[in-house]
């Protein structure tokens, strides 16, 4: 790899580097955050036998709504019904990418993750180094002329509608055991990462009511009812939420929700401004390398020079 000789101050991270000036990762600085998402199998947990022996049985059926409280290790609730109090949205691209032949127990891969946008109307950088983690940009009228390499790059990366806010689990099951939670768990902060077409399309229906009604998200819960089944073409059953909006109550905002509205805030700008300086890693790599073939034509150029000077 080539050596930085010219100072830039368009790109901090390389210059920084390159300075010998300590760098700091986007991911250790990412806030925690709890994780709620939709769960389509069935959870696995342990029980006692009739005959006083531990085995592996079904403790969460398939088509739970399951919040991860993040810690270390992290604790797993399921609920079938859930109250989500919604407090801002953002989009973003994923691009799943994975090993080849990876060993049992490793991961099997990894995601490239583009910012954090309030819209996806513009190209977003991704921690690869590239836009959009490598869709192409602009509108296809006719996505069956594009070629093969074209289409399945745009399959590969996913959109993904992105809400904050707090979850209040209804009649909620621990992971471990199956069983129900007696005490009152309260509510808990998350981030939801929604990317099923039908999920999508009725949460964007929630927020242009609100926008209809000059309500803020924050004002009103979104009830999610028991998931609904559906089959897929290859047979097998997956879920979509049941979207509900609740407006018959109109919630204050408290002073909490004002510092969890500048948490949530803080976490978006501490997650973009990881992704960027990866970005900008990436994109200075490139930059710093040629290739064998870009060596033998600058070769070319100085043999060419040496034999005009000695000619």
């Amino acid at each position: 790899m080539n050596e930085i000789t010219t100072i830039s101050t368009d790109n901090y991270a390389s210059m920084a580097k390159a300075m010998g000036l300590p760098t700091t990762s986007g991911e250790k600085k990412t806030n925690v955050l709890n994780r709620f998402r939709l769960w389509h199998q069935a959870t696995m947990g342990t029980d006692i036998n009739s005959q006083g022996k531990q085995i592996t049985t079904e403790v969460v059926e398939g088509g739970s709504y399951r919040l991860e409280e993040v810690g270390n290790p992290s604790t797993f609730y399921f609920s079938r019904k859930v109250k989500f109090r919604p407090f801002l949205q953002r989009f973003m691209y994923k691009k799943w990418v994975a090993y080849k032949n990876p060993k049992e127990g490793e991961k099997k891969g990894y995601y490239i993750n583009s910012v954090l946008s309030d819209n996806l109307n513009i190209d977003l950088k991704d921690d690869a180094g590239t836009f959009n983690c490598g869709k192409p940009a602009g509108f296809v009228e006719d996505f069956q002329s594009l070629p093969d390499s074209v289409k399945q790059a745009i399959r590969d990366v996913k959109r993904f509608r992105v809400l904050f806010g707090t979850v209040t689990l209804l009649k909620p099951i621990k992971a471990s055991n199956g069983d129900e939670i007696e005490e009152e768990l309260g509510s808990f902060p998350v981030i939801w990462e929604v990317t099923n077409n039908t999920d999508y399309k009725a949460l964007s229906g929630v927020f242009s009511k609100f926008a209809q009604m000059e309500r803020l998200p924050l004002q009103h819960n979104i009830d999610l009812g028991e998931p609904k089944p559906n089959k897929g073409n290859n047979g097998s059953t997956y879920f979509t939420s049941n979207i509900g909006l609740d407006l018959t109550n109109k919630l204050d905002i408290s002073e909490n929700d004002h510092k969890l509205f500048g948490d949530f805030m803080d976490w978006i700008k501490v997650h973009n401004d990881g992704i960027i300086s990866k970005w900008d890693e990436a994109v200075a790599e490139r930059q710093n390398e040629m290739s064998d073939e870009d060596m033998q034509t600058v070769d070319g150029f100085i043999d060419v020079d040496t034999e005009s000077e000695n000619a």
